[in-house]
C-alpha cells in the first residue's frame, strides 16, 4: 500500500478512535482498551506489527457485553479498516 494512503487510512482510523474515547456512554475499559490500540497504531516501527497489535486489543473488547450498539459499529468498521489496510 502506498504510504500516503496509508497515512490517510490510519488518520481516519484515529478519527475513529477519537469518537469512542470521547464518547462517555462506553464504558471506560473499553475506552482504555482504544486509548491503548490509538498508541499502539501510531507508535514508530513496522506499520504491519503496530496494525496487529491495534487489532488484538480491539477485538477483546468488540464482544464485550457493556458495549452500546453504536459504539460496537464503530469498533468492528475501525477493524475492518484496520484488515483492509494491513493487506
Amino acid at each position: 500500500m502506498k504510504d500516503d494512503k496509508l497515512e490517510e487510512s490510519i488518520k481516519q482510523i484515529n478519527m475513529q478512535m477519537d469518537a469512542i474515547l470521547n464518547d462517555t456512554s462506553v464504558p471506560k475499559n473499553v475506552r482504555s482498551v482504544v486509548g491503548t490500540a490509538k498508541e499502539k497504531l501510531n507508535e514508530e516501527g513496522d506499520y504491519t506489527v503496530r496494525i496487529s497489535s491495534a487489532i488484538y486489543n480491539l477485538d477483546s473488547v468488540s464482544n464485550d457485553i457493556n458495549l452500546p450498539p453504536q459504539a460496537r459499529t464503530i469498533i468492528w468498521s475501525i477493524l475492518s479498516m484496520l484488515e483492509s489496510v494491513k493487506e
